[in-house]
């Protein structure tokens, strides 16, 4: 199992980045939770509201994830990252397989 962390400049955005994950049978589910980012772009910090999206996986579909993100998503560069999750509890790992493709 793994957990596809990505931000987004909206709820609206990360919403819509869920719903097509989800309709695709890529993720079994995704959380939504608003975040304060600071990061360096363009030779400056930045400071914005950002909303992480995290999506919960097998690994296997990481690559059509990650692909079907940078396709919709408006950042030029978008934070998509894959964390390993080394425990789960059986029934919810197993409905997680039972879910996704």
């Amino acid at each position: 199992m793994i957990f596809v962390y990505i931000t987004n400049p909206n709820r609206k955005t990360a919403l819509i980045i869920s719903q097509k994950l989800l309709n695709q049978k890529l993720i079994g589910c995704a959380n939504i939770l608003p975040i304060q980012s600071l990061y360096w772009w363009q030779g400056k910090i930045v400071k914005d509201k950002e909303y992480v999206l995290i999506a919960k996986t097998l690994e296997k579909n990481y690559k059509k994830i990650k692909e079907a993100v940078e396709k919709i998503h408006p950042y030029s560069v978008p934070c998509i990252l894959k964390i390993k999750i080394d425990e789960v509890n059986k029934k919810y790992f197993k409905w997680l397989k039972e879910i996704v493709k």
